[in-house]
Parts: C-alpha cells; sequence; structure tokens
C-alpha cells in the first residue's frame, strides 16, 4: 500500500464527463492522501481525508463513487465530510486508471465490476479495513454513503450484513438480486431518491420498502418530487446536454439530501 500525503488539496485527477463538483472549503488543517492499495493482486487508487487538528479519534465514512468511477465529485465529497469532523475514504471500486469518460465505458466498468458479488464486497471490506486502521479513526463507528451505481454498493453491503453504523443512498439502484433478511442488516438506513428518476422507478421504491420491513431494518427514504437521477451532482446538467441522459442537478434536494445525511450521522455516532 503506498500514500502521498497533500496539506489542503489533492492531486489533479482526470475528470469524468464533467462531472465535477466545484472545490469546496478546504481550511488549512485538512490533510488528504491518495492511497493505492491492491485487492486478490488487482491494484485500487482511493483518497482519505481528514482534519489533523481535530482532537482524538472520530468516525470513519466510506464514500462509493458513482458508475463514472472514482472521480473528483467523489473526492469532493470526501473532503466535505473531513470538513465536517469525520474521516473519510473514497474507495475505487473499478481499479486504478478506470475512469468512464463516455457512458458506454461507465456501463462496461460497472458490469465488471458486479459480475460476482463476492469481488464487490472483497474490494468494499479492503477499503473499508483502510478506513479503520488509520491513525485518526475510531474503528468502531463507520459508516457508508455511495452515489448512483454506489448507492446500491452500500445499500447491498448493509443486506449481506456487513458491521456498518449507518449507510446512504443517494439516487443509487434500490432493486437487488440480493435480498435482506430478518436481524440481519446492522446499519440504519437512509435513502435519497427522485421521485422523477427514470433510472429508478416507483416499483423499486416500494419493493425496497417492503424488503426493509420484512428484514426489519431502519429504514428513512425521502422521494423528492419531480427531481431527476444524479441530483446531488452540480456537473450533471452537462452530461445530460451531451449524452441526452435523464439526469439533472437539484440544489435543493442535494442540500436537504445532505443535510439529513449529517443529522443520521450526528445520531449513530453519539454514543
Amino acid at each position: 500500500m503506498r500514500r502521498h500525503r497533500h496539506a489542503l488539496a489533492a492531486a489533479p485527477l482526470s475528470l469524468a464527463a464533467a462531472l465535477t463538483l466545484a472545490s469546496g472549503q478546504v481550511t488549512a488543517e485538512m490533510q488528504t492522501e491518495t492511497v493505492e492499495y491492491t485487492v486478490n493482486g488487482e491494484t485500487f487508487t482511493g483518497y482519505m481525508a481528514y482534519d489533523d487538528e481535530t482532537e482524538g479519534k472520530r468516525p470513519g465514512v466510506l464514500v462509493v463513487h458513482e458508475w463514472w468511477g472514482h472521480n473528483e465529485f467523489a473526492r469532493e465529497q470526501a473532503e466535505r465530510l473531513a470538513a465536517a469532523g469525520y474521516t473519510a475514504f473514497a474507495l475505487d471500486m473499478y481499479g486504478s486508471g478506470k475512469l468512464a469518460e463516455h457512458p458506454e465505458d461507465a456501463q462496461k466498468f460497472m458490469k465488471e465490476a458486479t459480475k460476482d458479488i463476492d469481488q464487490v464486497k472483497a474490494r468494499f471490506m479492503a477499503a473499508k479495513d483502510l478506513l479503520q486502521q488509520h491513525d485518526s479513526v475510531d474503528s468502531s463507528k463507520i459508516a457508508a454513503q455511495g452515489y448512483c451505481f454506489g448507492g446500491a454498493v452500500v445499500l447491498n453491503m448493509a443486506r449481506l450484513g456487513v458491521d456498518l453504523d449507518a449507510v446512504v443512498s443517494y439516487h443509487g439502484a434500490l432493486g437487488s438480486p440480493i435480498k435482506a433478511e430478518a436481524g440481519k442488516v446492522q446499519p440504519r438506513i437512509h435513502v435519497y431518491t427522485g421521485g422523477a428518476d427514470k433510472m429508478v422507478p416507483s416499483d423499486q421504491v416500494s419493493g425496497l420498502v417492503k424488503e426493509m420491513q420484512d428484514a426489519e431494518a431502519d429504514l428513512t427514504l425521502v422521494s423528492f418530487p419531480g427531481v431527476l437521477h444524479s441530483f446531488t451532482n452540480p456537473g450533471a446538467d452537462k452530461v445530460a446536454e451531451e449524452f441526452d441522459m435523464p439526469i439533472a442537478y437539484n440544489e435543493e434536494a442535494a442540500t436537504r439530501s445532505w443535510d439529513g445525511t449529517m443529522r443520521l450521522y450526528e445520531e449513530v455516532f453519539s454514543d
């Protein structure tokens, strides 16, 4: 495992289809590390962000990227979490260098990464272990949040019984061949979805509610009326125009979902 430590901001990373987020405010105390690690012989590149002036150990949050791959948007989310007092690790589910510029490439990378659920879990768990081992992290307090493809990943980790305090899905696919079992789902779950998201139709929403009720899971689901897919990402509008995709940024939904996530973390990590 190789770490590259930076103060203030990350090393440049090529952008995927303009899906970027304008740089958030980063304080002088924030530290970021580009972390190279291996899973079953394959190299992955993640991004750790934390505030080194925060005293003591703090909770850790995993960030799982959209279907484009580990890009600047994922790193910006890690920095936002660091600014909020957490150590965040934006993991890599595809492998180093696999960053899509076109939807066809994104689909190919996603299909390869998810061909085997054991592979998905192994890549997620390797990143979770890295985060838990970080000097700044209380290893007993870990959450995961994912966007689009990443939202589906974190929900599946909850279904599989992974030990997490909280899971948050933003405009992620809600259907899955994996079904949650009663007593197995450990984290509190927040799902934020667009009411007009053509990629996440209403039958997926109702199906998830029934699945989680049957599994006796703690689920909060918010559906934003009229909101499309990728509502958290300011770069979505440009991509929608370029590739004729039914996606759009929505500032209100993005703000409300983030605020809800912060309240969730305050509650589950308060002990």
